[in-house]
């Protein structure tokens, strides 16, 4: 028991507290100071000239009961845990007393263990579960570490990303800022290996049906089969959201709906220009500019204008992969707040629509305001704290409006996204023409030059399934957290960009995406 244990001071107000004394001196033992006292009138008293860390409340008590008591308990002290001890399990009662936000209740009789256990469920639950993930995560890193010598399979990938996400969640909510070093240690030498098997992989994937599923097999995936069944699917992309950013707000969705979790692999580059065509394409951007020559060109700024084409490209892959719908398909994009809510609005005369497609850009835009935005640094200082503001956005936003409401019909959801991001930790240097690409993840250009350590060089786009734009069209895509700064005011842009989101490179956080297929509960 530590001296911060030994300190915890509970208060136990009972009209009959002298029955209680065995229980008294059973917390005593184990280093809780108790303080008993009989009626509600002290306890506020009490409350009032005291610090306490809990306090035990009689529900029935003669003078002032016990809901009377908790309330002006909470008046003084809002926060003070506090656990109604009853003898009634009348519902009423009990809404009442939750009403009033007591934190549990114990029904009598109770013994000393039942005691103990609500005391430390309250009190201690984070040293605990603290405890826990610590020496389970130590445990875990040698079991994971152990797997890094062995042959690993693209879902052997997959799950070793889940875990390193589901670790650094628990670990981040504790602030443990030593675990969380070595966490990302681990996480960077796996990383190191993740390039060196994409690299070696992608090639094989992109001209064989034996592969993952890539963004061009999502909707043939994850989408098409339920419209065979003639179900009514929204199909949702939310542009730029990572695995940990999905399992931050999975629990509010969890409350509406029963949740799938799949994967998918995304096309390379991981950027929406190549990746989000793909998915509404189905198909490789070698072929979409086959279809659009015109879309990219050398030293394309305007990414935005490069996706305008995605109605189109899900009628075409439709067609092509032979789906048979009744009615046509419908397509939205929400940039802004009003375009969110316009939808919400229409979204009921939408309720004969075979397929609705919609894409979120709202993470994409946190990430890149995040480089240009000192009041987004200030709020989204590091990756826990980016998914803080990811979560409000999406309590707040018309996309959870929709789910809401979608929850309610009788319909098939699947969430996706079409690329992920990493923080840029280190700067490498590119040469190239003025025409290459100005992406800091991945370049495309005349003979562009890097240091081959840091990126994945590919001298004949065909390989990968990427359009050629010239003779010597050359694609870089950066390993690990690295990106890229020209040679012209070097060290002004390597600071400017250091420790911002970037994507289009080769990580796990980029690359390995969640496919959310969404059920409405009790449908």
């Amino acid at each position: 028991m530590t001296e911060k244990d030994q300190s915890r001071k509970i208060l136990w107000v009972d009209d009959e507290i002298d029955q209680f004394q065995a229980h008294m001196i059973f917390l005593k033992d184990r280093g809780y100071e108790v303080t008993p006292l009989s009626s509600g009138d002290d306890a506020i008293v009490a409350v009032v000239e005291n610090e306490y860390d809990l306090v035990l409340l009689d529900e029935q008590m003669p003078g002032r009961d016990g809901l009377s008591t908790l309330e002006e308990i909470k008046t003084v002290r809002p926060n003070l845990p506090v656990v109604m001890v009853t003898k009634s399990e009348e519902e009423d009662l009990m809404d009442q007393a939750i009403g009033k936000k007591i934190s549990d209740y114990l029904t009598k009789p109770v013994n000393a263990s039942q005691v103990l256990l609500v005391i430390k469920r309250l009190l201690d639950t984070r040293k605990i579960r603290e405890n826990h993930v610590t020496r389970d995560y130590v445990q875990s890193f040698n079991r994971i570490n152990q797997k890094l010598y062995d042959p690993l399979e693209w879902q052997d990938w997959i799950e070793v990303y889940q875990q390193f996400v589901t670790w650094e969640l628990e670990i981040a909510e504790f602030r443990d800022a030593d675990l969380l070093q070595t966490l990302a240690g681990q996480r960077k030498e796996w990383n190191a290996e993740f390039g060196k098997y994409i690299e070696k992989m992608y090639p094989r994937w992109v001209n064989s049906p034996a592969r993952p599923p890539l963004s061009v097999d999502v909707a043939e995936k994850y989408v098409f089969p339920h419209l065979a069944k003639n179900h009514q699917v929204f199909f949702i992309v939310v542009d730029c959201m990572r695995l940990d950013q999905w399992m931050k707000i999975q629990p509010i969705v969890d409350e509406l709906f029963t949740v799938d979790l799949g994967f998918h692999y995304s096309i390379l580059p991981t950027a929406t220009p190549f990746s989000r065509n793909a998915i509404f394409l189905g198909d490789f951007p070698d072929t979409l500019h086959e279809l659009y020559p015109d879309l990219w060109g050398r030293g394309s700024r305007d990414e935005a204008s490069l996706n305008r084409y995605e109605p189109e490209l899900m009628m075409r892959q439709l067609r092509n992969k032979r789906v048979k719908m009744d009615g046509e398909p419908m397509y939205a994009k929400v940039l802004d707040i009003s375009e969110g809510e316009n939808l919400v609005r229409k979204l009921p005369t939408y309720q004969h629509t075979p397929l609705f497609s919609m894409v979120f850009n709202f993470v994409d835009m946190l990430v890149h305001g995040r480089s240009e935005s000192e009041i987004l640094k200030e709020l989204a200082p590091n990756e826990n704290a980016f998914r803080s503001v990811m979560k409000s956005w999406f309590e707040h936003s018309s996309l959870l409006q929709i789910l809401k409401y979608l929850s309610t019909i009788d319909c098939t959801v699947v969430i996706t996204t079409d690329h992920g991001s990493v923080i840029a930790g280190r700067s490498t240097l590119v040469k190239g023409k003025r025409e290459a690409s100005t992406n800091l993840r991945y370049k495309y250009g005349d003979n562009l030059n890097c240091d081959p350590k840091d990126v994945v060089f590919l001298k004949e786009p065909e390989k990968f399934r990427l359009p050629r734009f010239g003779m010597s069209t050359t694609y870089l895509f950066a390993r690990e957290d690295f990106y890229f700064v020209y040679p012209t005011q070097f060290h002004h842009y390597e600071s400017k960009y250091a420790d911002t989101f970037q994507h289009g490179g080769i990580s796990m956080d980029e690359v390995i995406l969640p496919v959310a297929t969404l059920k409405p509960k009790g449908r």
